[in-house]
């Protein structure tokens, strides 16, 4: 008899504790939804950046990347990383070290926002690697071809893998190299490419990407 009243209690207090749970989650409500970006703060925050960057994300200086259509969700992990010396960048953490989040949020998706305007390969002697390393890989080197994560035209997968096509080929090259040379430490699989690149391969498929549309 003990038994079936202690099972009782604990029946009744289960539901109990369950109604109010319950209750307490649906006073609660739904979690808040992000602020959508604003892209006039935006534009506006961006203005520290023009002289590197030009004042539409397209830079013309081939060390520094064109920024513009590039997909907002990388855009913020990078400006985060530098902010946070995950990636490493003496200029660029400084630029960022007063930005907060919804800052970097704006920057981004503004810039993503912005027409891309397009390169142009200019190596005639290595398009062919190129090319090949591009849409290929190097089998016998175990190296994926860039466009199974970049896609075929450079467009690359939101949320995962940035825009290439167009960029400029130095930036692209010095961005390997870094990789390669783990200077640049805040993607493990780029830094598994490219430590079996050597610079002419890094030079060649850089060349091609530019020319990508």
């Amino acid at each position: 008899m003990k038994s079936i009243v202690s099972l009782l209690k604990s029946a009744t207090l289960a539901a109990t504790t369950s109604v109010f749970m319950l209750g307490s989650a649906l006073a609660a409500g739904p979690a808040p939804a992000a602020a959508k970006p604003d892209l006039a703060k935006g534009e506006a925050s961006f203005a520290m950046c023009v002289a590197c960057h030009a004042a539409d994300g397209n830079s013309t200086t081939p060390v520094n990347p064109k920024l513009s259509q590039q997909h907002p969700e990388y855009l913020i992990k990078q400006l985060q990383e530098f902010k946070s010396g995950k990636r490493a960048n003496a200029v660029m953490s400084g630029m960022v070290a007063g930005l907060s989040d919804d800052d970097m949020r704006n920057i981004s998706y503004w810039l993503a926002s912005k027409q891309a305007k397009p390169g142009f390969a200019k190596e005639k002697d290595t398009v062919a690697l190129g090319e090949r390393i591009y849409r290929g890989g190097i089998p016998d080197r175990q190296i994926a071809a860039c466009a199974s994560c970049h896609s075929p035209n450079g467009a690359g997968m939101p949320s995962q893998y940035p825009r290439l096509s167009g960029q400029h080929a130095d930036y692209t090259a010095s961005q390997l190299v870094q990789f390669r040379d783990g200077v640049r430490k805040n993607n493990l699989q780029m830094t598994q490419v490219a430590a079996k690149m050597n610079d002419r391969e890094i030079k060649a498929v850089s060349d091609y990407i530019a020319g990508l549309r």
